[in-house]
């Protein structure tokens, strides 16, 4: 069979991993007991060896999908010529403690006339590359290996006999489920069960659901947002929430691996790690909509990364790292995995986090100076990571690396990193002044006059009338997008609006704008990709910045249209419209807020003269 299509999957969490399922009601990506942990269903990777959880109707259907309000609970829907049903997915809420038991919750309902569903329990465990054993028993199974073990729990009433129809086939179990209208059954599959499988009750079935609802709905109403594209901006900030590592508050870049940029194609990441980056660009987004514990606990995670490695070899920071800190991602490929339809290798683990990217210092700081400004001040501890890491990179900022976009290419002088070197120097002189706190202040004054004036004669080509990639190039890059929001030009400057034109000219299709062209500045890769949804997102609050207010929201409104039925982003946009990469992408949803509250307050103003 082919892989279903990236943007046919609703998201569901618990808060230390997720899984995916498809419209056809398939759990196709879920990794256990973290994130980053390897993989029990990988049908979206291989579907035939990855692995799934299927529960669809015998008849055939039409399928539609769509979260219950205000929440991470995903029902899909089934209408048929005998009557509607639906499948309630949810995992049930984890705590901060770092645990092994995690639960999928599939709650099936008949609404209307009947209906009978087939299940289909089939787990790979580590990736498919261990075999497990597949015990049943008077009330449910249990799939186990040596590392991991899961524990299927019937939902049933007493004297039910609709699970009769039970059968093992070569370790998977397939199950046959008859209802009727107000029918309601459903399965728990539980990793770390405390006991062996067992009859739950529907009453009980029906409390977990209602503490799922009231957790969801209780966090979002934390918000204090109430501009335009509401609703826009909920979804996308459960979708973070989702993403999101309770125990350390690192946010993952996305919950999957191995989607490709190119079907077909070789730049096919594990994204499953918290990057410095994202985790800086999280604070500021979420600080933006009023949700200050997870902004706090973000932070918190940020200075934990910054005061462990002051004065390591290769700078002060790693790129990214695994949810709980810990930095070991070495990257290797699952030769025995097909790819989402034939997009090989599919790689686990991740080289690019040896690279030097000198811009992650820029984003670390203006996160932490925003949460500063928004009363999450840093303590002293914190303040003197902060003061060696200024003083490390007022030294080493005047040097090639391999930029945001993680190219593989050789190291360039990337004008994205030395304008983040500027915010980062910037920033702490300025949270030195405000608080009085100690630093070699006019060091660090001295390296961020000198990044203006390079970045002003060397970033600026004449020819182009632009800002480039990089000092030894004339190619423009949609990361510079951020030069105004940054403050480090006036949005009405006229060599940031000639900028702004260039990119109009040469990176913007319709709404959506790609990163760079690669065929102008070879990044050490074959094949070509998508536009960058975290750069159309960009470029609609550079526009509002600029004035552009109509462009802005026509972009930002066409935008919209590209995001999958229930409101979520990958990571590019093909050219057929396609949702391509890692999904959802952090990213992508970060900028969606970042950019609906700037182009919100811009035509606020407007409306008010």
């Amino acid at each position: 069979m082919t892989e279903a299509a990236i943007a046919d999957h609703g998201l569901i969490g618990d808060l230390q991993t997720a899984a995916l399922v498809s419209t056809d009601g398939s759990i196709d990506w879920f990794c256990c007991p973290r994130f980053d942990s390897p993989s029990v269903f990988g049908a979206l990777l291989d579907d035939e060896r990855g692995g799934h959880f299927r529960v669809r109707p015998e008849r055939d259907c039409e399928s539609k999908q769509m979260y219950f309000p205000d929440t991470a609970v995903l029902i899909t829907r089934f209408i048929t010529e005998a009557g509607v049903g639906e499948v309630v997915d949810f995992m049930t809420p984890s705590g901060r403690e770092a645990t092994g038991n995690h639960r999928l919750v599939r709650m099936l309902r008949c609404v209307r006339g009947e209906m009978s569903f087939e299940v289909d329990i089939a787990p790979r465990f580590e990736y498919g590359r261990r075999a497990h054993r597949t015990e049943l028993t008077q009330h449910g199974a249990v799939f186990s290996t040596d590392a991991l073990t899961l524990t299927l729990h019937a939902v049933r009433e007493p004297d039910d006999a609709r699970l009769a129809q039970v059968r093992v086939e070569e370790g998977d179990v397939r199950v046959s489920i008859d209802l009727k209208a107000g029918d309601v059954r459903g399965l728990v599959l539980e990793s770390a069960a405390d006991g062996p499988p067992r009859e739950i009750r529907v009453a009980e079935f029906q409390q977990m659901f209602d503490d799922t609802v009231s957790f969801w709905r209780s966090w979002l109403a934390r918000s204090t947002y109430t501009g335009r594209w509401r609703e826009a901006l909920q979804r996308s900030a459960i979708t973070l929430k989702l993403m999101t590592y309770a125990p350390t508050g690192g946010m993952v870049a996305a919950p999957t691996m191995g989607l490709p940029e190119q079907v077909g194609g070789e730049r096919n990441w594990d994204y499953r790690f918290t990057w410095v980056r994202d985790a800086s660009f999280s604070i500021y987004a979420l600080l933006r909509l009023g949700f200050t514990e997870e902004s706090a606990q973000f932070s918190g995670w940020l200075r934990d990364r910054v005061a462990e490695r002051v004065g390591g070899e290769g700078g002060p920071l790693n790129i990214m790292y695994r949810v709980d800190g810990s930095s070991d991602l070495k990257e290797e490929a699952l030769e025995h995995w097909s790819g989402y339809r034939g997009s090989r290798p599919v790689r686990i683990g991740n080289g690019a986090s040896d690279q030097l990217q000198l811009d992650i210092y820029g984003e670390a700081l203006d996160s932490i100076f925003f949460a500063d400004e928004h009363g999450l001040q840093v303590g002293h501890r914190g303040w003197i990571a902060i003061r060696e890491l200024l003083d490390w990179l007022a030294e080493h900022w005047d040097q090639p690396e391999e930029g945001i976009w993680e190219t593989r290419g050789g190291r360039q002088d990337f004008t994205y990193g030395r304008l983040m070197c500027w915010v980062a120097l910037d920033r702490g002189i300025r949270m030195a002044a405000s608080h009085g706190r100690p630093a070699a202040v006019d060091r660090w004054r001295g390296a961020r006059d000198a990044i203006y004036d390079q970045i002003m004669t060397k970033g600026w080509n004449a020819q182009r009338k632009a800002f480039v990639q990089h000092y030894a190039s004339d190619v423009l890059d949609s990361s510079l997008l951020r030069m105004s929001s940054v403050g480090f030009v006036a949005p009405h400057d006229p060599m940031w609006a000639s900028t702004l034109r260039a990119m109009d000219d040469e990176l913007v299709t319709d709404s959506l704008v790609y990163r760079y062209d690669p065929g102008a500045s070879p990044d050490g890769l074959l094949g070509s990709e998508g536009t960058f949804s975290l750069c159309s997102f960009m470029y609609v609050d550079a526009l509002a910045r600029a004035g552009r207010l109509e462009d802005a929201r026509l972009a930002f409104e066409k935008m919209l249209t590209y995001a999958n039925h229930v409101g979520l982003f990958s990571e590019e946009i093909a050219l057929t419209g396609e949702q391509i990469g890692n999904f959802p992408q952090a990213f992508t949803h970060l900028a969606l807020i970042d950019a609906a509250i700037t182009l919100d307050e811009a035509l606020d103003r407007t409306a008010s003269g």
